[in-house]
């Protein structure tokens, strides 16, 4: 097979799922280009001339053909640096986060969302203060960042984090307390011809190990 193959994919996914997949997929198809734009909002995959996308279940489309793609469960993290919290202290409780400063995110032409977190049966929603908000997927790095300079406690996808987690730059917070979700999906149109790129990529994924 050969040509190219264009993916609408949140930057969650250009961090986390796609890096375990990219490589060996052009290494065994080396006559298929791989085209990435990264957007967060849910868009029409053909008007934006894309062949498919990678999107969560609740946005998905029912006239959609969806493929799991990458773990199946994630979670939403909390993190805040070694130092910030030696100031400030652990929250023991989400609602302890209402006394604490907070990065939040939101999505273009949207509220800033609840946190939102479960345990044992109990669920609880928080809306924290925020001395800084930064736009979902392409402004996470900058919270990141501002994270581990100590600014204050960053919500985010567990892997994202992970990182910072092994090297010490970060800490978990509340983990007992981090909601899970499931994992992604790769989506594409079920009423016209799948293209010969897309199909491989399909049998690709299906072939593989499905991590988590």
């Amino acid at each position: 097979p050969a040509g190219l193959l264009t993916l609408n994919v949140p930057a969650s996914a250009a961090r986390i799922v796609l890096p375990q997949i990219v490589p060996a997929f052009l290494a065994a198809y080396p006559d298929i280009r791989l085209e990435i734009m990264t957007d967060e909002s849910f868009v029409d995959i053909i008007a934006a001339g894309c062949d498919a996308g990678i999107r969560y279940d609740e946005r998905l489309e029912q006239d959609m053909i969806a493929v799991p793609i990458g773990p199946r469960v994630q979670r939403f993290a909390l993190a805040a640096s070694p130092a910030y919290l030696a100031a400030r202290g652990r929250p023991g409780h989400p609602r302890d986060l209402l006394a604490h400063s907070c990065i939040r995110s939101r999505f273009r032409d949207r509220p800033v969302t609840p946190w939102e977190f479960e345990r044992d049966g109990e669920e609880v929603v928080v809306d924290p203060p925020a001395q800084l908000i930064v736009q979902a997927g392409g402004g996470s790095d900058l919270g990141v960042d501002a994270a581990i300079a100590g600014t204050g406690i960053v919500a985010l996808f567990e892997d994202w984090l992970k990182p910072h987690f092994d090297s010490g730059a970060l800490e978990q917070v509340l983990e007992p307390w981090w909601p899970s979700f499931s994992g992604p999906f790769l989506y594409y149109p079920g009423r016209r011809l799948v293209p010969a790129p897309l199909r491989t990529f399909i049998d690709f994924i299906k072939a593989m190990p499905q991590p988590g």
